[in-house]
């Protein structure tokens, strides 16, 4: 029995919710894990990189990662977008070392190699007489990217499902939703616990909204918040109230519902009529992660003030830090030799569960395909 088996032994994706238990506490701060992790499950997967509105001129760039692998996009001199490996072939250094901007050239700060903004290797400082060495072998390492609507993923493995599986589940009429929204502004939120303890709390089916967000409870009907699954996804879905409590929420969470997606491992969409935040969670450490919010608004939908714009970002982080706060409380808590399981509530965490039982397949090695088959 290999280490990941003896780890996930004790969880069993085969019996029914009301049978299951959560994946074992070791996965969420074991250095085995978060190895199999970046060696298997995030490079199989689409990992979201950025809007693409982030990239309308040859030679902008966004940074990003793919698990623990450093990459970067930038559009080209001929308009087509690609994604890299931030890593310089003469000794790893980065190539980017800002979060966005625009460059004529990619030059590493180290030595001084140059690159274009293909790739392509193009100058070598004091590299004569080098034997066995050309620059066509040594551009950057380019990754599989493809982009869908006004999102941009990359994924290092080339095999796997095609993005579109990931993003069939949504409706036309939400598709047509995003197209109206126009992106705005990034914020990064460090959370001190695993990346999976923060998808957990995202996936409870709006089980801790009552005592963790008060003031977000009085804009969501918890009675009929509901869940729903989809082989690579999950909708969890509530109508929207006025809240006598909090005017700024009721001014930015306009319309009749909200909409939080997820998709596999940890991409989230959550929607409310012409207002969005795109969240992305971006290992650290065994026991930190970022999360990467992208907020986006529809242009004339409502006011597209920037104070408009920056109080709805406010509210977002009102909620955020207060899932910070109990994410990095459980941390600590999770290493307890008295903690080694949980219990899922049937009528709350079925996305929970839905999310372990993908996780467990894919780190005990089935194949995406596979576990798609198996889900469809």
């Amino acid at each position: 029995m290999t280490e990941i088996e003896s780890i996930l032994h004790a969880f069993d994706d085969r019996k029914p919710l009301s049978q299951a238990s959560t994946i074992p506490s070791e996965c969420y701060f074991s250095n085995v894990v978060a190895e199999r992790e970046s060696r298997i499950l995030f490079p199989q997967t689409w990992q979201y990189v950025c809007s693409i509105q982030q990239l309308e001129q040859s030679g902008s760039y966004v940074r990003s990662w793919i698990g623990p692998e450093p990459i970067f996009a930038i559009r080209g001199e001929d308009q087509q977008i690609r994604v890299f490996l931030n890593i310089c072939r003469h000794r790893a250094a980065p190539i980017i070392d800002e979060d966005c901007g625009r460059c004529s050239k990619l030059r590493c700060r180290y030595h001084g190699w140059t690159y274009d903004l293909q790739g392509k290797l193009r100058g070598v400082p004091e590299f004569d007489g080098v034997e066995n060495f050309t620059r066509e072998d040594n551009g950057l390492v380019e990754i599989h990217s493809a982009i869908w609507g006004d999102f941009l993923f990359a994924r290092i493995e080339q095999s796997g499902p095609a993005l579109d599986e990931f993003f069939a589940p949504l409706s036309d009429e939400f598709q047509q939703k995003l197209r109206t929204l126009q992106f705005f502004k990034r914020v990064v939120f460090p959370v001190k616990s695993n990346w999976k303890i923060y998808i957990d709390n995202y996936l409870d089916g709006g089980y801790h909204v009552n005592t963790v967000h008060p003031t977000l409870a009085g804009s969501l009907d918890y009675k009929l918040y509901r869940t729903e699954l989809h082989p690579w996804a999950s909708l969890q879905s509530s109508p929207l109230t006025q809240n006598p409590e909090d005017a700024a929420a009721n001014r930015t969470r306009q319309g009749s519902s909200a909409s939080y997606w997820w998709f596999y491992p940890n991409f989230m969409l959550n929607h409310y009529e012409g207002v969005m935040d795109l969240n992305y969670v971006i290992p650290r450490t065994t026991e930190s992660c970022d999360v990467i919010f992208d907020f986006y608004f529809a242009a004339g939908s409502y006011p597209a003030s920037i104070s408009f714009k920056e109080e709805s970002i406010r509210v977002a982080q009102k909620v955020q830090e207060e899932d910070d706060l109990i994410c990095a409380e459980v941390q600590k808590n999770i290493r307890s030799h008295f903690y080694s399981q949980g219990r899922f509530s049937v009528k709350r965490e079925n996305g929970g569960y839905h999310f372990h039982q993908l996780y467990a397949r894919h780190l005990r090695g089935q194949s995406l395909d596979a576990i798609w088959k198996g889900n469809s």
